[in-house]
């Protein structure tokens, strides 16, 4: 299992995940409520195929990473990447945003070249 740490400055050679605090709050405060331990479990960040453009995230809670995740920590919560969704999403930052019609979890990708017109699915 890969590991790296925003807390503790390790790195690996695959680019990083950044979460911003916002996000890591709302996460941990949504696995707090499943009654997941934060120590082990975590958000899994991945990407599958699907929508107008040809990819899709996906975001769901996990008891614990696989063998071959990258596993990134930023304030407090552990966020798992499977290796097919790395290279894709390398280097993204996962942010919450709020917003007077919707709040939810978005992925600031800097690898996207396009996106479709209603911003659910992107194409790298």
């Amino acid at each position: 299992m890969s590991t790296e740490s925003a807390d503790t400055g390790t790195e690996e050679s695959d680019p990083a995940i950044e979460v911003s605090p916002d996000a890591a709050e709302e996460a941990l405060s949504l696995l707090e409520g499943e009654g997941l331990d934060t120590d082990i479990a975590g958000l899994r960040l991945f990407v599958q195929q699907g929508g107008c453009a040809g990819l899709s995230y996906g975001m769901r809670f996990d008891n614990e990473p696989e063998d071959d995740d990258l596993v990134v920590e930023h304030h407090g919560l552990r966020v798992f990447v499977d290796p097919a969704s790395r290279n894709y999403i390398g280097g993204s930052t996962l942010d919450y945003e709020h917003g007077l019609q919707a709040a939810g979890f978005e992925v600031e990708n800097p690898n996207v070249v396009s996106e479709c017109g209603c911003g659910e699915s992107f194409r790298t």
